[in-house]
């Protein structure tokens, strides 16, 4: 993979090429991605790219890694969203915009506003927008929706932080280089989870879902949060790997 990058390469081409001999730019490039990966820096941080729903997105150490389960939050949201329809739809704490973008090319009629309280994060995400040629998107510098005035949601997703502070997982793998304020959230992973849930019940039509992703221990505990803050049969999904990764619920 790293070698595909340093020598902008398909796979195909990769194994097509087997005789031919780096030169320096190239060797040096792949020399400096194997030292970057043996200390520990994410591929995609390395290449610069990270492919979620078929798209190949822009990224950056200023956003998280899209990972192949939050891809379930995707398809839960068209479920819930005809084809045809015009729904208004908010993505809170878009990152690379993975969530909003994959959203906006499945629905075109639909409006999409994704928000994020980081400029550079937005810088990303609109990026990945301009890149992938995606216009039913606005992206808006907010925390959660608290600078979010005059609309109402037929759907809101997120994919907020629920690491709880102090998750010795946090010292390993590709999280240790992430963005903190996208993973942590508060002594038991939900202080964002039930922010969302509150300001969600101003936002939303009645009738609209609030759908979110959370850790695979923590579904009853969302579950909760969710029926406190007035949703209706709140459920949980599982993701490909049979974990409890998604809750959703109605207002």
């Amino acid at each position: 993979m790293l070698l595909r990058h340093c020598c902008s390469l398909s796979d195909a081409a990769l194994i097509t090429s087997d005789k031919e001999v780096l030169n320096a730019d190239a060797w040096n490039r792949y020399e400096h991605a194997i030292e970057q990966r043996r200390g520990g820096i994410p591929v995609a941080y390395i290449t610069g790219q990270r492919e979620f729903w078929s798209m190949k997105l822009l990224v950056t150490p200023d956003v998280l890694i899209p990972r192949p389960e939050t891809e379930l939050l995707v398809e839960l949201t068209l479920e819930k969203i005809d084809k045809d329809t015009d729904a208004l739809i908010a993505d809170l704490g878009t990152g690379s915009g993975a969530i909003s973008l994959a959203i906006a090319k499945e629905r075109t009629h639909c409006r999409v506003v994704a928000t994020d309280s980081s400029n550079a994060t937005l810088n990303i995400a609109r990026q990945n927008a301009q890149r992938l040629n995606i216009y039913n998107v606005e992206f808006l510098k907010s925390n959660w929706l608290e600078l979010v005035d005059g609309k109402d949601f037929d759907l809101i997703v997120s994919n907020p932080p629920y690491v709880c502070s102090g998750d010795p997982h946090l010292n390993q793998g590709d999280v240790r280089f992430e963005p903190q304020a996208a993973l942590v959230s508060g002594t038991d992973g939900l202080d964002a989870i039930k922010v969302i849930a509150q300001q969600s019940q101003r936002y939303l039509k009645p009738g609209g879902f609030l759908i979110v992703e959370h850790g695979s221990e923590q579904a009853q505990a969302v579950r909760e949060i969710f029926f406190t803050h007035g949703f209706i049969n709140p459920c949980t999904h599982k993701d490909l790997a049979g974990l409890a990764r998604v809750c959703l619920g109605q207002k």
